[in-house]
């Protein structure tokens, strides 16, 4: 899933209850549904943090003086849309249920 599909992520962006029983259904267990979803929540915060921190880089101004306090509108924006975006770990839970998430038993697989 690349930046594009996440920005355009249908999760919500507030507490929602999910039938445990759908949420585990993929794995018929919910501790590894959740490890599953957890790991793709560090992945998802991993790539939206690497793209702000290149994105914001893009209008940084450097100074010699501390005490210039310079505010960047266009940082400020970049800033605003990504606090806007769902929570990494509700992207993670909606790409699982919609079984976008690969994952396999290695233990079954062996």
């Amino acid at each position: 899933m690349n930046m594009n599909d996440l920005k355009n992520s249908k999760a919500s962006v507030s507490t929602v209850t999910i039938d445990r029983n759908e949420f585990d259904a993929p794995t018929e267990n919910i501790y590894e549904a959740i490890s599953i979803a957890a790991k793709r929540a560090v992945q998802i915060n991993s790539e939206i943090k690497k793209e702000l921190l290149e994105k914001l880089e893009e209008f940084a101004t450097y100074s010699d003086s501390l005490e210039e306090v310079f505010e960047n509108k266009e940082q400020i924006e970049v800033s605003k849309f990504y606090e806007k975006l769902p929570k990494p770990h509700a992207m993670a839970v909606e790409e699982w249920l919609m079984d976008k998430i690969y994952h396999r038993n290695t233990e079954k697989d062996a």
